[in-house]
This record gives C-alpha cells, sequence and structure tokens, in this order.
C-alpha cells in the first residue's frame, strides 16, 4: 500500500468519515459532488462562464447614492448595479481611495511599502463623505446576484489562500480563534511578522496550525501577487470591469476541505483533471495521487450513484427510511420543514419516545438537505410536538451536532413548546435547485405515444439525417438499457448493421435514468441536438 493510501485509511479511521469529491464537466457548466460516505451531501454547479463569483474583484463606477439607505448603487458590468452599503466600505476607505488616484494619475507603480495608510473611517459615518457618483470604486463581490438582486459588494478586498487571508491597508494580524494553544497562536504571529509586507493585514487561518514559514511564506507570496495583479489591471482600465477572477468552485472547495482529507477525487475531464493535479501538487504535493480521471462508458455520475440520489433528495417530499419525511417549501421570506413520521412506530414505547425518535433522524436529514441545497436566509422546522422540556433539549442537541459540518455561517433557536426550531443560515450564491418532475419524454404531457413497433425506424431516420444530411461526426445516441441491449447485442447487431450502412461510425450510450421509448443525440463536444 501507498503512503498516500496509508495516510488516507489512517484519516478515514481517525474522522471516522470517507469523503469522495466526484467532479463531472460537461458543456457549459461544472457539477460537483461531495458525498461522505457513499452519500451525497453536497451539489455545487459552477457555469464555466460565471462573471460575478464571490471573490471576484472589479472596478465598478458609483452610479447612484442613496443617503436614506447609506448606501450606494456601483455599476460592475451586471444588467442590475451591484449594493454597497457604508458599513461595506471598510475601515481602509481613505487609504483605498487615496491609493486608487495615486495608480490611475501615475505612470509608474506605486509600491506599498512606500504608500501611507490614511486614518481609519468611522463606523457611523455617511457614505456620501466618501464617494461621488460617477467614479472609480475596486469593489469585490461578497454576494453574487440571486434572484432579481444585483450583486453586493464590498470595498474592504481581501483575498483568501489555504493557510492565511490578505486585507491590503491594514497592518493588523489576527489569528483563528479555533486554533486554542496559546504557545502555537503566538508562534503564528510570530512568523507572520517577520514575512508580512507592509501595509498588508493577514488573517491567519486554522489549517495554518503546525505549518512551516516555507509554506506559510509561499501563501503569502501568491495573496500578495493577486493584489499586485489587481493594481496593473487598474492602471491599464479606462472604465468598470473585471480586475481579478476568484479560483473556480473546484479549487475554492480543495482549498477550504482538503485539510479534512478527501479519500479520491475522481474527474471525467483531461484538462481539468490536470488542473486540479497541478493544483493540488501546489497546495498539498503528498495528496496528488487522489486524483483519479474517470473513464468509464457510463457518466460519471451514474457510475458512482449521484445521479440516483439527486433524484431522490431534491423535491417537495424528501423520505428517510421506515415511513419518516419531510416536506419542503419555499416562500419569499423563509423557507418551512414539516417532519412527518409516516408509519413508523414503536409500540414498546411511548408516544413521546417515538416522536422523538422521529425528529431526531429527521434532523440528520435536515442538516444534510439545507448543505445539499444550500438553502439561506430564516429556516423554520416543525417537528413533531414533544411535551417534556428535557426532550426539546436533546432535540436542540441533536440538530447543532449534525450541523457541526456545515461551512455556512448559522445560528439555531431552541425548539418552542409547539416544536418549531428556528434556524438561520447564510447563503452567498444562488440556491441549489434540481427539477426533478419532469415531463413525459415519451408522450410529451399529451398522454398519447407514438406507436413502438416504429420507435427503431424513427431513430434511423433521425440518425441518416445527421449523419449523412448534417454531415454529423463523432455522434453519439443514449438510450433506454434495454432498447440499448436490442442495438448492441450480437455479431452483427443494429449497431453494426447502421454503421456499414451509413459509412459513419457513431457511438451508443446506455442511460439508466431514461425511460423506454425516450432517446437522444449528442454531437462531439456533449452537446444535446434538437431534432
Amino acid at each position: 500500500m501507498s503512503e498516500e493510501k496509508k495516510e488516507s485509511v489512517a484519516q478515514t479511521e481517525q474522522t471516522g468519515v470517507m469523503r469522495d469529491l466526484v467532479i463531472h464537466s460537461h458543456a457549459s457548466e461544472v457539477d460537483i459532488a461531495l458525498l461522505e460516505d457513499n452519500v451525497l451531501v453536497e451539489l455545487h454547479k459552477e457555469k464555466t462562464n460565471n462573471q460575478f463569483a464571490v471573490g471576484d474583484v472589479y472596478l465598478g463606477r458609483v452610479k447612484k447614492i442613496l443617503p436614506g439607505l447609506n448606501a450606494a448603487f456601483v455599476d460592475v458590468g451586471y444588467h442590475k448595479e451591484a449594493f454597497l452599503h457604508y458599513l461595506d466600505l471598510g475601515l481602509q476607505a481613505r487609504s483605498l481611495l487615496k491609493y486608487r488616484n495615486m495608480v490611475i494619475s501615475s505612470r509608474e507603480e506605486v509600491p506599498m511599502a512606500d504608500f501611507r495608510l490614511e486614518a481609519e473611517v468611522p463606523k457611523n459615518g455617511k457614505i456620501a463623505d466618501y464617494l461621488t457618483v460617477g467614479e472609480l470604486l475596486p469593489v469585490q463581490i461578497a454576494k453574487e446576484p440571486i434572484s432579481t438582486k444585483g450583486p453586493r459588494i464590498t470595498a474592504e478586498i481581501s483575498f483568501a489562500g489555504r493557510y492565511l487571508v490578505l486585507v491590503p491597508f491594514s497592518n493588523r494580524i489576527s489569528v483563528s480563534q479555533k486554533i486554542r494553544s496559546n504557545e502555537e497562536r503566538s508562534r503564528l504571529r510570530r512568523l507572520i511578522q517577520s514575512i508580512r509586507p507592509a501595509n498588508y493585514g493577514v488573517i491567519i487561518r486554522t489549517v495554518a496550525e503546525g505549518k512551516k514559514v516555507a509554506e506559510l511564506d509561499a501563501d503569502l507570496r501568491s495573496l500578495v501577487a493577486k493584489w499586485e495583479q489587481c493594481t496593473i489591471e487598474m492602471k491599464k482600465m479606462t472604465t468598470f470591469g473585471r480586475m481579478v477572477s476568484e479560483m473556480d468552485q473546484t479549487s475554492v472547495m480543495l482549498r477550504d476541505l482538503l485539510n479534512e482529507s478527501f479519500n479520491n477525487i475522481h474527474v471525467n475531464d483531461e484538462s481539468l483533471y490536470e488542473e486540479i493535479r497541478s493544483y493540488i501538487q501546489t497546495i498539498a504535493p503528498q495528496k496528488a495521487e487522489i486524483v483519479q480521471l474517470y473513464t468509464g462508458k457510463e457518466p460519471i455520475f451514474d457510475h458512482f450513484n449521484v445521479a440516483k440520489q439527486i433524484k431522490g433528495f431534491f423535491g417537495k417530499i424528501v423520505s428517510i427510511r421506515n415511513g419518516v419525511y419531510l416536506v419542503i417549501e419555499h416562500t419569499e421570506a423563509m423557507h418551512v420543514i414539516d417532519v412527518n413520521s409516516g408509519h413508523r412506530l414503536n409500540k414498546d414505547n411511548t408516544p413521546e419516545e417515538n416522536a422523538l425518535a422521529v425528529n431526531i433522524e429527521a434532523a440528520k436529514e435536515i442538516a444534510r438537505q439545507l448543505r445539499l441545497r444550500d438553502m439561506g436566509g430564516i429556516i423554520i422546522v416543525d417537528f413533531i410536538d414533544l411535551h417534556e422540556a428535557k426532550n426539546r433539549k436533546i432535540l436542540y442537541d441533536a440538530l447543532v451536532n449534525a450541523m457541526k459540518n456545515d461551512r455556512a455561517k448559522h445560528n439555531i433557536l431552541p425548539a418552542t413548546k409547539f416544536g418549531l426550531i428556528q434556524i438561520t443560515r447564510h447563503r452567498v450564491r444562488p440556491e441549489t435547485e434540481v427539477q426533478v418532475q419532469e415531463k413525459c419524454p415519451v408522450c410529451a404531457g399529451e398522454g398519447k405515444i407514438r406507436p413502438a413497433i416504429l420507435f427503431i425506424d424513427e431513430i434511423e431516420n433521425n440518425l441518416k439525417y445527421l449523419l449523412v444530411d448534417q454531415n454529423e461526426s463523432n455522434l453519439t445516441l443514449q438510450v433506454h438499457p434495454f432498447i440499448y441491449a436490442y442495438l448492441t447485442k450480437g455479431l452483427f447487431s443494429i449497431h453494426y448493421k447502421w454503421k456499414k450502412k451509413y459509412g459513419k461510425p457513431f457511438k451508443i450510450q446506455c442511460m439508466g435514468d431514461f425511460h423506454m421509448l425516450q432517446y437522444n443525440f449528442q454531437n462531439a463536444n456533449g452537446d444535446d441536438i434538437k431534432i
């Protein structure tokens, strides 16, 4: 067994959880599934052309000042103007604005080491005292556009790395509260103080605990380079636009979670595989071997049972087991989750004991659903009524424990006498939605289907049109497993005859989630072909 495998096994035994990352890359999107003990707990969909991701730094143009809200609207290129509140200007707003003027007006570089910081702005000031309509302002996306709202932005720019967070125009050094040892906190402060460039503040992340100065210095240098890239782009720009992009969602997850150890990272795209492997070799060289390129015939999400879990765990009703299920409703102001016991009943227990057992089981699933759907804002959970205060406390503790692995900031209030628990959860990206109810692909919602005897002829006619008339190459035909077997089995299969007949090779792909008479064509790029 290799050293990497031994380490992975040891970490699994230590944490008790096996983590796998499954990444499905296709035409315009990358789907990222995080599995814990082969159960789906997080699903992220990343558009490959996402222009307004959290962490991106823009040069925006102030469009409106709103004295009543003590805020401003800033144009960053999105069709809705971004919102900037006075409290998001940051304490170093004067320094940022002064530095911006120097960079834009000067033809030479403006070294941060030679820059003199301005006094901090007061917390109860007015935004109109610092910004004017029409001026350019460096800002960072704090919250992506959601629904009808534009991005939420901040002028307190920071760059997160593997071990550190860099804050320009500050001289503070902060240490994560999760590092308990005073000796280690002092050691890290001394190290950062010795390598920190002037006029850069640093926040030391939890994963920096025990790290050597070389690792911290490399991380710090890469973050300083990001800010220097911002100044270079700022000097070139004459109007609003993006200066520096945050890492993609895949790299962010690896940066933030790799300390908890993935056992495996499976990727179905060779170029993305090389990118991820190269990135991991940079931040954790000993773990590069856990990245694996998936080359199987069936879709990667089908192979790792992700597609089935997505269909089962999204939607209005979520079944748990033993008849217990959740009903999840979404409103404009909040999310509501109702816990139902179904047919679960233990005759040896009292109704109170049965209700507690159902509620604790539901709490675990609710914690997973919040991560999986990335639900944010106010969440009200209607548990089955518990009459005894001690049982309500047990339920509350169980929910808190179930949500301890949730990386999003959240707050949970104790259960009321009516069994309601209120949760607030911070979300910076649109909620993950998966449509699990589909229009019938066989009848297209009409309730009538074409004659089955003509089905294979219909596929052949469309295949001929694409291969001969449209001259498509590297075509893929996706069909139900029964139809796949019918077309491919035998020495002189229908697949073989069609290839000989039309003089062009094409693939037939087995799709486990297709209905019997459903089929689809894809081009060489993996895009669906509408006929």
